[in-house]
């Protein structure tokens, strides 16, 4: 037997295939572009998906002989994108992606309404799905008159794949639809936002049965048999699953396009005031919460492109060995920011430069903004009672270890590196499409990763750094005036 999991990304998608004992055979992906019509939006073409999907299985199945015995699927997918479709099963418009920021009136009188964040557990930022709805309401009528179902990226996967309007539980959380703690749709949450429940899919748990494959898409495959596909994650919920993070005090901090702090809990325990995600875990009865900075990475490439060399080159120039905080005090918001301030205005910025100023100085301006913001969102879960003595650390940011020593050190706990090899989304979804599939205990399925090292915060380097993250944060009244 084999399973595939399928990581629904926002640059691009992955395809992992992996056995039966969850080892992985092999992998393709493919990339696509995101559309900016106007400042602030952000927007993509699901056909993309489709043919970068199709592209992906051709290859696999052309390399590995085990796809002929696949027997379960999941799609994990980034997560709060509206896709529209008509009553015919039709795309509407593009769908409108997670970092787009046109809904913020929306979102605001949404987040100001009665119980929509005791119901949905969170507060409404402007990039969940149902702030773009009241949007496509207001601004594009013809277009919303026409909407039989809104469906989630991985959501509209699922509907390739099975034909059926099906979505999971973690994913489904980001929406403002949720009622959270219940795991179900909420009608008054849905009320508010001029919605209705016939337009949601039916939902399922991530590790549960969604359908299963399509005999269309079977025979095109050259495949037989039963083939279950998932009801899948969110893209951190199965990051979560990839590391073996199901119960309290597991957990992960993420260094990719945006950054994330991930901390599962066995309750529903939200805190929307302290602009925590709280959210439902891909398996029953299970809950996480996250703090979310919306550019971690994308600042390094940011400064990668303005200096004309490559985020490798910037952080292989300043070497491994911790330095004390530099003169270069970098703001990390480029695109708004959730978690803390919720504010999709917010603005960045560095100060601190002089005519000596260095590459390497900004460089490690930078490391330490998203560091810091990183840690705002640390504090944040902290105030929750998430229990976070040591983290596991995960995408691209974790190549550099000058990052990952400074960070251990900011965060104050032990960051685990995961030894090479797959433990992502992808791999998260791939074993919920094996859970789907076969009777065998989930914690059998979704295990932690093998360590290769563990990296220690720096103890005599901390009190610095913590002075270093007052100073920055005393930064955040003057954002706003910086233009």
């Amino acid at each position: 037997m084999s399973f595939l999991g399928i990581d629904l990304g926002t640059s691009g998608l992955r395809a992992l295939l992996v056995s039966a004992e969850g080892i992985p055979i092999g992998s393709s992906e493919r990339h696509y572009n995101v559309s900016h019509p106007n400042l602030g939006w952000s927007e993509q073409d699901p056909a993309d998906w489709i043919t970068a999907f199709e592209s992906v299985i051709s290859e696999l199945k052309n390399t590995y002989y085990e796809f002929n015995n696949l027997k379960g699927i999941g799609v994990a997918g980034h997560m709060h994108g509206a896709t529209l479709l008509d009553s015919s099963g039709s795309v509407l418009r593009p769908c409108i992606l997670w970092n787009d920021i046109r809904s913020q009136a929306e979102a605001k009188r949404l987040d100001a309404t009665d119980q929509v964040r005791s119901l949905s557990g969170n507060i409404v930022f402007p990039g969940f799905t149902a702030p773009k709805l009241e949007w496509v309401r207001k601004n594009e009528p013809e277009i919303f008159n026409k909407i039989a179902k809104v469906l989630l990226p991985a959501a509209y996967m699922n509907f390739y794949l099975t034909g059926d309007y099906v979505a999971d539980m973690s994913d489904s959380a980001g929406t403002s639809w949720l009622d959270v703690g219940k795991r179900n749709w909420s009608d008054y949450l849905l009320d508010v936002s001029n919605m209705r429940r016939d337009q949601m899919p039916r939902l399922v748990e991530g590790s549960e049965a969604a359908g299963e494959l399509r005999l269309e898409i079977k025979s095109k495959w050259g495949l037989s048999g039963k083939i279950t596909v998932a009801g899948g994650a969110g893209d951190n919920a199965a990051a979560a699953c990839g590391i073996g993070a199901l119960g309290e005090g597991q957990g992960f901090v993420s260094i990719g396009t945006s950054g994330v702090i991930l901390s599962s809990r066995d309750g529903y325990e939200p805190a929307p005031e302290t602009a925590v995600h709280t959210f439902c875990h891909a398996v029953p009865g299970r809950w996480y919460q996250m703090g979310v900075m919306l550019s971690a990475t994308d600042s390094l490439n940011w400064l990668a492109g303005i200096t004309l060399k490559s985020p490798s080159e910037l952080t292989s120039s300043i070497g491994d060995k911790l330095l004390r905080p530099g003169n270069v005090r970098f703001l990390p918001y480029l695109s708004g920011e959730r978690t803390p301030h919720n504010d999709a205005e917010i603005q960045g910025s560095i100060t601190g430069i002089s005519a000596n100023t260095s590459v390497d100085d900004l460089t490690r301006g930078v490391l330490e903004g998203v560091a810091f913001g990183l840690k705002d969102c640390f504090d944040a879960l902290s105030a929750t009672n998430a229990k976070m003595d040591q983290l596991t650390a995960i995408g691209g940011g974790t190549a550099s270890i000058y990052w990952m020593r400074l960070l251990a050190t900011i965060l104050e706990v032990p960051l685990n590196l995961p030894e090479g090899g797959e433990f992502g989304a992808a791999l998260g979804a791939a074993r919920l499409g094996m859970a789907a599939s076969v009777d065998k205990p989930l914690e059998k399925i979704i295990i932690p990763p093998i360590i290769r090292e563990t990296i220690d915060p720096d103890t005599s380097m901390q009190s610095v750094f913590c002075e270093a993250h007052i100073k920055y944060k005393a930064a955040y009244p003057s954002i706003k005036s910086i233009q």
